[in-house]
């Protein structure tokens, strides 16, 4: 490719961050389509999953008014948003692209872009301009997110609770990830979720997780969350030790609801240099250590009370720490009770044994971690005809797996 036209690909794509500045979000599709054919592209379409990780949906027309939805699992677009892959389907005269949308691992959805063909290959710096397209689209949807509800209207395929409303609110990306760790989580129902919620922060050599699960549902339970959830973020950043956190989250819980409501708590910290984890279990369920496609352990541990409760007792000076050194390709399944004590009509549970059956043999399957989290939940779903009786949580922590590389297209 020439030189002059390489440079007309560069500064197409300056162009799309010159404008952002002053861009309101809902000119993100048209900034799309121009930017597109400034590349050589007929049509750019943005797709946005939406928040059941079912379907994919255009961000096109009025956010109220969407007709056309691809199925996550029966479609090319699904495909690519499965598996992270760019693809491409070839048609006379035009070549269909679909590239996968990603704020660093978080999938947000994919972009369908439409060229001319002759039916030669597309040109390297070709693909290389619309995956950089991609990207900026992606971090401009982050981004602008914050400034408007236009994006969440095309994601919301039914109404949202309040209580559903505040725990997505307070939610890290489901996915995040380095050379040495990835983390990816899931909270279901998607629009009715109440009392769970999961934190994380990889702060230098040390990764800080948690899952919560406030006792009972609705606005209660998350405004229990909620609490719980900020007392954990402001304890981390004033640098407090583990036992410290959970103290400092016990009081707070105390001092707002006098001993009458808890939250069972997991506490974790993953030195992602050395592979040791520590933790507290709070009255929560054991964390899972996945090893080769199989579960090899039950992080069980020391317990402690469900935080809330320990000034019912005389208070606690001191919250156990528990220590388990992992190898590399390690995983950690955390969860809430929701996920293993899911149940069919008739009362069968979902368990811990078919949960870690699935868990292990996804994880080794070579699909990205997202996809795997993703692909849980939906099992969960069909084991309950798909209406979950409880909110269920989980949060996957990979160490040295070698997979973030694998997820980036």
């Amino acid at each position: 490719m020439d030189e002059d036209l390489s440079q007309a690909y560069a500064s197409a794509l300056s162009s799309v961050l010159r404008r952002a500045h002053l861009m309101g979000p809902d000119e993100l599709p048209a900034l799309a389509q121009v930017t597109g054919e400034r590349l050589g592209a007929s049509a750019t379409v943005v797709w946005l999953v939406d928040y059941d990780q079912t379907s994919l949906v255009p961000l096109l027309g009025a956010p109220h008014d969407v007709q056309e939805q691809l199925s996550v699992d029966g479609s090319v677009a699904g495909r690519c948003f499965r598996s992270l892959e760019v693809l491409e389907i070839e048609a006379p005269g035009a070549r269909r692209l679909w590239l996968p949308l990603l704020d660093g691992l978080e999938r947000l959805g994919v972009l369908e872009v439409v060229v001319p063909s002759d039916g030669e290959p597309l040109h390297p710096d070709v693909r290389m301009a619309l995956r950089s397209l991609a990207h900026l689209l992606a971090e401009l949807l982050v981004s602008n997110n914050n400034y408007t509800d236009h994006f969440e209207w095309f994601r919301r395929r039914q109404t949202m609770t309040l209580p559903a409303e505040m725990q997505h609110r307070l939610l890290p990306p489901l996915t995040f990830g380095t050379e040495r760790v990835v983390v990816s989580g899931l909270l279901a129902p998607a629009y009715d979720v109440g009392g769970d919620a999961f934190d994380y922060a990889l702060n230098g050599e040390l990764l800080h997780i948690a899952v919560f699960d406030a006792v009972g549902h609705g606005l209660q339970a998350s405004l229990l969350a909620n609490l719980a959830v900020s007392c954990y973020r402001n304890s981390r950043r004033n640098a407090l030790d583990l036992p410290a956190t959970a103290a400092a989250i016990d009081d707070a819980l105390d001092a707002m609801f006098g001993g009458e409501r808890f939250v069972t708590a997991l506490l974790g910290q993953l030195d992602v240099g050395t592979g040791v984890f520590r933790w507290i279990n709070a009255g929560h369920p054991a964390a899972m250590v996945l090893r080769e496609a199989h579960v090899v352990k039950e992080l069980e541990g020391a317990p402690a009370l469900p935080l809330g409760l320990n000034a019912l007792t005389g208070g606690a000076d001191d919250f156990p720490v528990s220590q388990e050194p992992l190898q590399p390709g390690d995983r950690i399944l955390l969860l809430t009770d929701g996920v293993d004590e899911a149940r069919t009509a008739d009362g069968e549970f979902f368990g811990r044994g078919r949960l870690a059956e699935f868990a292990a043999k996804e994880a080794s399957s070579g699909l990205a971690t997202p996809e795997v989290m993703r692909r849980l939940q939906q099992a969960m779903l069909r084991h309950q005809v798909g209406t979950l009786q409880d909110d269920a949580t989980m949060l996957f922590v990979e160490w040295l797996t070698g997979e973030a590389q694998r997820m980036v297209p």
